[in-house]
């Protein structure tokens, strides 16, 4: 059973805030989340962190602005997922705007992998480009790089990976995680990446009188596809990222959104007035993803990059099509790694690596992020690339960072990994068919010599009980206006409640009134339709539920045990 504890938090931290004028329970929440001082909240653009802190982002700039008074041709190579989708749409529509000539290009993973490979230059090469920009990725395409560079085309990089120990000779980089970069926030995603540097470029064309005689473009558009990326990709939501995702929400909340993202909240049928992290990451997200994991991410950046609504809307009904087949792929593949599992005792491993020949090379990402909840192990989980290859995508607890884990386990064994790249919760990998037996063996010495065996065991993180008197409609509408994510979770409350009535609806989910202390609160337990007993132990979110035309307050349970 898991470990259910709250948050600590500063006591007089919370009181200070307290003092300011922010919610008692709200400055508890927000302690216990590293804030420190109420200007933290501030979500306004005035807040944002200058571009002139981004190492590389002016020389990248004025090479830009360069190369649009000399009318060369820029080609964007971006990477097959949401971030990827989103940073390369960013790009297309500020370019276009300032005047470049920009097309495109989104490596199809099943052919040539991730980044920017010599086999994506050849294929770049025929689009006969000036420049090469790569959007969320090429700090580790250094064999790329080099082959753009003989072929006669300039590389500019745009990431926000962690670099390795050698970086391309690219002509700029632009990566906060690059070393001597004095950027404050290193968890930019790669959509928040190229949109300082459309900042920088933009300031750059400013001085050069570039918008003389017309109107300045307002990159302020963009925000809501930055906004998409930086969730779908599921950074850490620090200061900065807030900033940028809370204005993001706040343009789609006002009808202000692209096209493509307009379409995409209809098909999943939501409504963009009331849009929040929730949708971006769980509703939007997957069905961009859904093209790049099944089929070819063409079909998203356009989606994102059309400005009209029937294109767009014909694309998001295929997106969502594509969404519903990977979740088809993903349960199949789920059942099948559970039946190959049914023997594995938690207790015995530290890590699973799993491999089955009939995998779906696009959806093991999502399989190991299953399995990694499940057991609460970091788990890899393997799919034929094809000539003799796996391609690997893992996923992390907290207590050990997947890409460093990787990086040892490549030093220790030169011969085993073949590429590798990614973030602390996640990573992909290539290594021989014929070494996952070693590989399995060699990841799990790794993950034993990083991790104890108290980091295995599963907790539930709360932000303590709420006082009866606290729960309320106005704590709800407080919660309900945050930017929660990756770093800045939701916030949840646990306590012992009665269980006065409870009834399955929709086949799938259980509709509950609980009571405690004389009060009586309405509750739902998503995806469970079992019954509770008498008295619970509960995790729950505060929220309200709006039911034909009625908004009421409601817990959403997430986890119970008996009282």
């Amino acid at each position: 059973m898991p470990l259910i504890q709250a948050r600590p938090h500063s006591r007089e931290i919370t009181d200070e805030l307290a003092q300011r004028g922010i919610h008692p329970v709200m400055a508890r929440i927000l302690a216990a989340r590293g804030i420190r001082r109420p200007e933290q909240m501030d979500i306004s653009l005035a807040s944002l962190l200058p571009y002139r802190e981004l190492k590389g982002a002016e020389d990248m700039a004025r090479r830009l602005a360069d190369a649009i008074a000399a009318k060369k041709k820029l080609l964007i190579v971006a990477d097959y997922d949401a971030d990827g989708a989103t940073a390369c749409a960013v790009a297309l529509r500020a370019l276009r705007e300032f005047g470049a000539r920009v097309d495109y290009l989104v490596p199809n993973r099943f052919e040539y992998g991730y980044g920017l490979t010599p086999e994506i230059v050849h294929l770049a090469r025929e689009r006969q480009p000036d420049i090469l920009i790569t959007v969320d990725n090429g700090i580790a395409s250094m064999a790329g790089v080099a082959e753009a560079n003989r072929q006669g085309m300039e590389v500019l990089v745009t990431d926000h990976h962690l670099p390795a120990d050698e970086l391309p000779e690219a002509a700029c980089i632009v990566n906060p995680n690059q070393p001597g970069c004095p950027f404050p926030s290193k968890n930019l995603a790669g959509v928040g990446v190229i949109f300082y540097v459309m900042l920088a470029l933009r300031a750059e064309l400013r001085q050069r009188g570039a918008f003389q005689g017309r109107e300045e473009p307002n990159l302020a558009k963009l925000l809501d596809l930055v906004a998409l990326g930086t969730v779908a990709d599921v950074v850490k939501l620090d200061d900065n990222n807030r900033i940028l995702v809370s204005q993001g929400l706040r343009r789609i909340r006002a009808g202000q959104a692209c096209a493509g993202i307009r379409a995409l909240l209809q098909v999943s049928s939501r409504d963009a007035g009331r849009a929040s992290s929730y949708e971006l990451g769980f509703m939007l997200g997957p069905r961009l993803n859904a093209a790049g994991r099944l089929d070819d991410m063409s079909l998203g950046i356009e989606c994102l990059a059309t400005d009209d609504p029937e294109q767009a809307m014909a694309m998001a009904r295929q997106l969502d099509n594509l969404n519903r087949e990977r979740r088809e792929i993903e349960a199949e593949m789920q059942q099948s790694a559970l039946e190959w599992l049914e023997s594995f005792e938690s207790g015995d491993s530290y890590s699973l690596s799993l491999y089955q020949p009939e995998w779906h090379q696009g959806v093991i990402g999502i399989l190991a992020g299953r399995l990694k909840d499940k057991f609460h192990r970091p788990v890899i989980a393997f799919a034929s690339g094809g000539e003799g290859k796996l391609k690997g995508s893992g996923r992390s607890i907290p207590g050990l960072h997947l890409r460093d884990a990787l990086d040892l386990l490549s030093k220790r064994h030169p011969t085993l990994v073949e590429r590798f790249g990614g973030h602390a919760m996640a990573a992909g990998l290539t290594i021989a068919e014929a070494d996952f037996s070693a590989f399995a063996q060699a990841f799990e010495e790794t993950v034993r010599g990083l991790l104890m065996p108290s980091d295995l065991e599963k907790t539930i993180d709360t932000d303590g009980e709420l006082a009866t008197a606290d729960i309320q409609r106005e704590l709800a509408q407080l919660l309900g206006a945050g930017v929660w994510g990756q770093g800045f979770p939701e916030p949840a409350f646990h306590g012992e409640f009665a269980v006065a009535e409870q009834r399955v609806v929709g086949e799938r989910h259980l509709k509950l009134r609980l009571t405690k202390e004389g009060r009586t609160f309405d509750a739902i337990f998503f995806f469970h339709a079992d019954p509770l007993p008498e008295t619970v132990r509960v995790v729950y979110g505060l929220g309200l539920n709006d039911y034909n035309g009625t908004t009421t307050l409601q817990l959403t349970l997430r986890h119970w045990e008996p009282a």
